[in-house]
């Protein structure tokens, strides 16, 4: 083949830039695709075969073809819900009190129903009291509960404390040898602005939060 002459080369260049109009937009940022169209036609001009953009796009992954970048209105609906996020989320991440509160009622919980199984195990009372921030267990064959629960760890009586920004309600009850509680009862564990109530059910000693 010979030298192509400069003017079929410039018609060609200009088919070219007005064929991306549309091409850009579909390919522009996959640039491997784009590429490909780019090589394609340089080597139909070569042979004379003449416009080959048509082809290429046809050639393109149907995966590359159908996909978009995101719109405008997409963006800024983005930009709101983050806003909304930081006004009315984000604060309650960065407050430690929240999550100091969260994990000592889940300790609450957890030494409620390990003081019924211990009752149920050991066919003992175990006396829960609950008073000045604090949870402590004790176990005897009366309910007056005379002796301290040990720790599930093994190390002394069995209490825990709240941390300093957490409060707990004061109650006092004990665990029958058959599970029951003497009484049905609502623990209130506060920390920040976040309240999370356990309940004891009167009938069955079940122990959970609502």
């Amino acid at each position: 083949m010979g030298r192509l002459r400069p003017p079929l080369f410039f018609v060609r260049c200009l088919r070219f830039l007005v064929h991306c109009k549309s091409t850009y937009f579909r390919y522009g940022s996959r640039p491997a695709c784009l590429m490909s169209l780019i090589t394609r036609q340089s080597e139909a001009t070569k042979q004379g075969y003449g416009n080959s953009f048509g082809a290429g796009a046809r050639g393109c992954p149907p995966g590359l073809r159908n996909q978009h970048g995101f719109t405008l209105v997409e963006l800024v609906m983005v930009m709101i819900i983050v806003g909304i996020l930081a006004v009315f989320a984000a604060p309650r991440f960065f407050d430690a009190d929240i999550f100091k509160s969260r994990g000592f009622a889940d300790q609450v919980q957890a030494s409620l129903r390990y003081a019924q199984k211990v009752a149920i195990a050991q066919r003992r009372f175990v006396c829960v009291t609950i008073a000045g921030n604090s949870l402590s267990l004790a176990t005897g064959t009366a309910a007056t509960c005379g002796t301290p629960l040990a720790s599930s760890s093994g190390g002394g009586s069995y209490v825990i404390d709240a941390p300093a920004s957490v409060t707990v309600t004061d109650a006092s009850f004990y665990f029958k040898a058959l599970g029951s509680p003497s009484a049905g009862v609502t623990v209130s564990v506060t920390g920040g602005d976040m309240t999370r109530n356990i309940i004891v059910e009167a009938e069955t000693g079940y122990v959970h939060s609502p």
